[in-house]
């Protein structure tokens, strides 16, 4: 029966790393989108996002199949809970990325106002800090989980050069860019809250490893308190 048990872990470890890997596409498919103004990648992104609400609900049903007939303890007990909150974080994120895709379609048919240089720095942050949350809880590293959370403020600072540029360098100079600058400033502001997710997670897995609440505490990440 533990062997059995063991299996079922090991499912639902593939589970949240495929939803992951959906996440991660959907984030650059629709940052892709952006730089090629690109109505039907865009129109992509949106429709497909029904695949990753059903991965959602999937998770949580095993979760809870788990939770019922095997009643964990412990540490199987926090890693099934925190299956649930990943899955949720991820569709969040997922849904993120079609609030990008539906600012392309805002931009379509207009010419991009800028050269695209931090937001494609932020996409790949915001990529990165995903998988390595994912890869934080499936294999229990509290490190790698508190790496995530030190490259958070790294995404506050590209998302507010981005901000700066766009109010200072465009929409003070000429109001004539707002229609074209604000769905920028919005999908900066989308993917840094990518980055918070990941930020969630791996707050999460600290706590799953280590019994360490760093959530609004970042100074303990710096201590053994």
């Amino acid at each position: 029966m533990e062997r059995h048990f063991d299996t079922e872990l090991a499912d639902l470890k593939g589970d949240i790393l495929r939803m992951g890997d959906l996440v991660e596409e959907a984030i650059i498919d629709s940052v892709e989108a952006l730089k090629q103004l690109s109505s039907p990648k865009a129109e992509k992104v949106i429709s497909e996002d029904k695949i990753i609400d059903e991965r959602e609900l999937e998770i949580d049903e095993e979760c809870l199949d788990l939770l019922a007939l095997r009643q964990p303890m412990a540490v199987d007990l926090r890693f099934i809970t925190m299956a649930m909150k990943i899955s949720t974080d991820l569709e969040r994120m997922a849904d993120l990325a079609v609030d990008i895709s539906q600012r392309v379609l805002e931009l379509a048919g207009k010419p991009l106002l800028k050269p695209l240089v931090d937001i494609p720095k932020l996409t790949l942050l915001a990529q990165q800090m995903t998988r390595d949350a994912i890869n934080s809880f499936v294999n229990k590293n509290a490190d790698l989980a508190k790496n995530v959370i030190l490259r958070d403020k790294k995404a506050d600072e590209l998302r507010d050069l981005v901000q700066q540029e766009l109010l200072n360098e465009y929409i003070v100079k000429d109001k004539l860019t707002i229609p074209r600058a604000i769905p920028l400033l919005l999908v900066a502001r989308h993917l840094e809250r990518i980055c918070d997710h990941a930020t969630n997670i791996a707050e999460e897995v600290i706590y799953m490893v280590s019994a360490k609440v760093v959530k609004h505490h970042p100074e303990k990440l710096n201590n053994g308190r």
